[in-house]
């Protein structure tokens, strides 16, 4: 089964091949290489007798604790690791142990505003130096291993896990590419999968085409500033290498939307100029009105990855990230702190030609996604592996199978299965094919097609206003625009059943939500018409006059036939564990009882014990609808909100 899929070791940014290119290039003298690795053999941090600067138990961003203090450490873990794997010399090998040790059995925290950034950037570092050590016969204790496997899954990937869509992409991208690093590390598939998805289907900004936002190559933070924005193209370039590295051709994802995004960048920083069109970023906070002259010309060390495989792997085109790599080239450490690995003309040197290896059958597909219509169709899109010629589409009825082929030999990382029945569970995996036989099964992913029976979903207040709600195994997603409610009209994506009398609807909010001004939560009102009579328990931000920090609250809200909303006179302000930072970042629970013309609100944070938040009397036809609801509170966007648990009864 897909679960068991093996992954390749090591094989994070450097693979065996690559660590072998690299050494017989510098055996050899050959340049640019061997000037590039005299350079990195030289720096500080490359040292065998590197002085640690911590280990310490908590470090911090926004407040700043210890942030240079890891970074440096995190720089000599990975440069000893490499020095270790490329020169054979021992002590290389245990500073970085050494160093990765002290941190795995100390660092219990990482705190602050900013917190997921500084955990997506510097532990990157580490844990590519764990994969470098553990497989390339370091003699690592396996006991040390397990340790730092567990605080890789225990005290980094809980900061990263939900990702960060209420920033800035560059906070999306980081987290991506380290919680795919851990994954690989700790041969965990469904991590992999779940950073994988984000990169291909995010509701943030740091997603490919979010970041990316149009086939010029303009990026979302292009408008902010040039440094930002070559931070953020640079983490999905990792990504991208790491999948490559795992067989996969993420590169290419989107018709080479990454490579887009580094030639725009590069042209603009070579002093040339570029088209740029303002458009509101995911969050709703951002809107830059013209491209950023900001940092201009201030080449970062990440290009030399980006031209070596599309130009040197695949025989394509990139003159301007060409330029940018020449122009710096030997390329430098990756800075500030940690930002970047850097080092590229080392790294990534590669001779021309030296695509995929066409001897192989090909790695299993992933990032598996479905999604479904109110017509029942399932489309499936996936990561494609590098050299597959075909697929296989399979399907089964249970997540373990038995899988059913309902379609052979198909071109191309889509499908649309239309012989489906409205409110079943599917699950479904894929398998490539070329002339060397077939892969094994994707990671499988399932979906209920339409909706579950009896389940509904309309737009309430406008038409032709974007929305669709649907259910997997697992859990509800709505993506919806809308402003949602105010004084006078709805304006919001309703998935809903029939509740006949009395009742209860429940369920889970699951962090989190992509636009920073999105509304949702549990209505029961009259049908589904415009300004209905309802009784609704909404969660939304208050202005707090400053965009990044919202004040978010849940209060109970009702309205009769045509009248404003009338707000019930408890309004709740969320708080920690549910709001840190201002960012709706922790899972809670909601309910809203109905017992004949009375409603009331509650919330739990276990959905074990509850808060009544207050309760409100309007008369509604015994014959009601009763659901979940969501708007992304802007024009011109959506927001994705997640939900689990949910019931009516």
């Amino acid at each position: 089964m897909a679960k068991a899929q093996p992954f390749v070791h090591p094989g994070l940014l450097q693979g065996k091949a690559d660590l072998e290119r690299i050494k017989t290039a510098i055996s050899n003298k050959e340049e640019p290489v061997y000037t590039a690795f005299v350079e990195f053999q030289e720096h500080p941090q490359s040292q065998d007798n590197y002085q640690m600067k911590g280990p310490m138990a908590m470090v911090g961003r926004n407040p700043t604790v210890g942030q240079s203090v890891y970074d440096a450490d995190a720089n000599a873990a990975y440069q000893n690791a490499l020095m270790w794997a490329l020169t054979g010399k021992a002590d290389y090998a245990l500073k970085a142990r050494e160093i990765i040790n002290a941190w795995s059995s100390t660092l219990k925290s990482i705190t602050g505003r900013d917190a997921v950034l500084m955990a997506g950037l510097g532990p990157f570092k580490m844990v590519n130096a764990a994969e470098l050590l553990l497989y390339t016969n370091a003699n690592w204790p396996i006991a040390e291993v397990e340790l730092t496997k567990r605080h890789f899954k225990g005290v980094i990937y809980p900061v990263i896990k939900d990702f960060a869509p209420f920033a800035n992409g560059n906070w999306d991208s980081a987290a991506m590419k380290t919680m795919m690093a851990i994954a690989v590390f700790c041969d965990d598939r469904a991590m992999f999968e779940r950073a994988l998805n984000y990169y291909v289907d995010g509701a943030g900004d740091g997603r490919l085409t979010n970041y990316i936002i149009n086939q010029d190559g303009e990026c979302q933070e292009s408008g902010r500033d040039q440094g930002h924005t070559q931070l953020g193209i640079a983490h999905l370039g990792d990504c991208a290498e790491m999948a490559w590295n795992q067989g996969l051709n993420l590169y290419a994802y989107a018709d080479n939307r990454l490579l887009q995004g580094f030639e725009y960048t590069a042209k603009y920083n070579l002093g040339m100029d570029v088209p740029y069109i303002a458009e509101l970023d995911k969050t709703g906070k951002y809107l830059h009105k013209e491209i950023s002259a900001e940092s201009r010309g201030k080449l970062r060390s990440v290009y030399e990855q980006i031209y070596n495989h599309y130009v040197k792997r695949m025989g394509l085109k990139a003159p301007y990230t060409g330029q940018a790599a020449a122009r710096i080239r030997p390329e430098p450490q990756g800075g500030p702190g940690a930002d970047h690995i850097g080092f590229g003309t080392l790294l990534y040197t590669r001779a021309e030609g030296s695509g995929v290896d066409v001897r192989n059958k090909p790695a299993a597909p992933a990032g598996l996604l479905i999604k479904t219509d109110p017509k029942g169709r399932n489309a499936l899109t996936w990561i494609e592996p590098a050299g597959a010629t075909g697929y296989f589409v399979k399907r089964a009825i249970k997540q373990g199978g038995p899988y059913i082929t309902i379609s052979a030999k198909i071109k191309g990382g889509h499908y649309i299965d239309s012989k489906t029945i409205g409110g079943k569970l599917y699950f479904y995996t894929v398998c490539a094919v070329n002339s060397n036989g077939k892969s094994k099964d994707a990671y499988p992913a399932g979906v209920i097609s339409a909706l579950p029976t009896g389940w509904h979903q309309p737009a309430v207040g406008a038409e032709n206003s974007f929305g669709n709600g649907q259910f997997d195994d697992k859990q509800l997603t709505i993506e919806s625009a809308g402003t949602g409610v105010d004084s006078s009209a709805d304006y919001y994506h309703f998935v809903y059943k029939a509740l006949d009398g009395n009742g209860t609807i429940s369920a889970g909010y699951v962090p989190q939500v992509s636009s920073q001004f999105s509304s949702f939560g549990l209505v029961i009102r009259n049908g589904t018409g415009k300004n209905s009579p309802e009784v609704m328990l909404m969660v939304a931000p208050l202005s707090s006059g400053q965009v990044e920090a919202p004040k978010w609250c849940i209060k109970l809200l009702s309205r009769n036939a045509g009248d404003v909303v009338q707000s019930s006179p408890t309004l709740l302000p969320l708080t920690d564990p549910i709001v840190t930072f201002s960012r709706l970042t922790g899972d809670f629970y909601f309910r809203l009882t109905r017992k004949g013309d009375e409603f009331t609100g509650a919330y739990s944070t276990d959905n074990k014990s509850w808060i009544n938040i207050d309760s409100i009397t309007l008369h509604l036809n015994k014959a009601a609808t009763a659901g979940l609801f969501a708007a992304s509170g802007v024009q011109g966007i959506a927001t994705r909100v997640k939900f689990n648990e949910v019931n009516i009864n």
